[in-house]
């Protein structure tokens, strides 16, 4: 039989339990005076979650009535999960995340509006164009600070042997000259072998920012400030591209369109493709799993008459509306973005910074690992199309992936792409803007 604690006593408990729920620092949590903050990162790279806690000891060993508290979170359920403690009141007061996942918590009221809290230091550093990616209405509601181009990762020796001309950032190859190169390249690789492996499990931000390049926007808004889905000459290049390639010319492997970036490394290492589109931090488990002796190669990826201008969605920190202590939280995320600081966020996770000092520094621009080729495209960087779209995430998932999969599969024309996307889009848009 268990014993019945006495009424005050549950109550103590219960009040207690309730504060260690409680992801927002309400106040200091013990009577020392110290205010503790809950700082939620989403690194997952061993480089990068160490490069985060050594920042996270630093800061807490430079300011001792300011402490933080690091917090694991997960990439693969970050939205779902803000999602239910912001509306719990048991969200972090630092939260990590990428800007294209901040509009509806923006316009939600679920983050607190930085303009103010964040210092000229740190506003002037970042670029315009990055600003873009968390500025929704007339508030900012997060910092980007990390960003990462599509490149292409090439088989060196394939690509020497082939005789194809190699692009580089100030002449990269034009959509047409890349489905070109691919075909010509297939041909000389054997059969079972292609030029290309198309990773497509998550098609959506892939095809959108890559578009970009080509004049694609497929979202647009109005003078109402509401956005709608229009599919435009620019936002088929790229899709048109990919199916062709698979469909057509048989330049790219039609197995891999179901696959993870990482799925395709096995075959790429073992000479089955000869390119393979990714995010420029895969280079990490590249540079970690290639064979012995296994040369390869970061090429920039295609690009339209304007350039090769691509979309990203940067990864972000912002702060609670709900945390008692914004000012303290912007300061902490000032810290961690000093320009020394946001190199070894950049170099832990292979991806480059957003601050103009932090992308000067001479470790981002070697040519191993391609460094070089990234930090050339940094300037070309732009706003990803559906950044400050409201709505996004269910039209991701409900409409444009399965749309975009089974376009490329050759399961469905392009019209009936353009529908869905558009038609199905709209009303999923709509819902999310009366």
């Amino acid at each position: 039989m268990r014993t019945r604690k006495p009424r005050g006593r549950l109550l103590a408990a219960a009040a207690a339990l309730a504060l260690l729920m409680t992801g927002c620092s309400d106040g200091p949590a013990r009577d020392d005076g110290t205010i503790r903050l809950r700082f939620q990162s989403l690194a997952w790279q061993k480089e990068s979650v160490d490069a985060n806690k050594e920042l996270v000891e630093e800061w807490n060993a430079a300011h001792p009535d300011v402490q933080v508290e690091y917090v694991q979170g997960s990439w693969d359920s970050v939205h779902d999960q803000l999602l239910t403690s912001f509306e719990g009141g048991e969200a972090p007061d630092i939260i990590h995340d990428a800007s294209d996942d901040l509009a509806d918590f923006a316009y939600g009221g679920y983050l607190a509006d930085l303009t103010e809290l964040l210092p000229e230091r740190l506003r002037a550093d970042i670029p315009r164009q990055s600003w873009e990616t968390t500025t929704f209405g007339d508030g900012v509601y997060g910092v980007p600070f990390l960003q990462e181009p599509r490149v292409l990762i090439a088989n060196t020796e394939i690509l020497e042997t082939s005789g194809v001309r190699l692009p580089t950032a100030e002449r990269p190859w034009s959509w047409e000259e890349f489905r070109q190169v691919t075909k010509d390249l297939t041909k000389t690789m054997g059969k079972g072998k292609y030029a290309v492996a198309w990773p497509l499990k998550e098609p959506v931000s892939v095809t959108l920012n890559l578009g970009l390049s080509a004049g694609g926007r497929l979202f647009h808004r109005g003078q109402d400030g509401k956005v709608t889905i229009d599919f435009r000459d620019g936002d088929g290049v790229v899709p048109g591209t990919i199916h062709d390639q698979v469909n057509v010319d048989r330049s790219a492997s039609r197995s891999t369109l179901g696959m993870g970036g990482s799925d395709t490394l096995p075959g790429f290492f073992g000479g089955k493709y000869a390119m393979v589109p990714l995010g420029f931090s895969y280079r990490q488990q590249i540079a970690q799993q290639a064979p012995e002796g296994f040369r390869w190669t970061v090429l920039p990826a295609p690009a339209g008459p304007g350039g090769p201008a691509q979309g990203v969605s940067p990864q972000t920190l912002s702060v609670a509306q709900d945390s008692a202590h914004k000012k303290e939280a912007a300061q902490f995320i000032d810290f961690m973005l000093r320009p020394q600081n946001m190199v070894r966020l950049a170099k832990g996770d292979w991806m480059l910074p957003t601050g103009t000092q932090a992308l000067g520094d001479p470790a981002l621009h070697t040519e191993k690992d391609g460094w070089a080729t990234g930090a050339d495209l940094a300037r070309h960087l732009r706003s990803a199309p559906a950044q400050s779209v409201r709505g996004y995430p269910e039209w991701k998932d409900k409409v444009a992936t399965p749309a975009y999969q089974e376009f490329y599969s050759g399961a469905i024309d392009e019209k009936e792409l353009k529908e869905r996307l558009v038609k199905d889009g709209n009303l999923v848009l709509a819902r999310y803007q009366r």
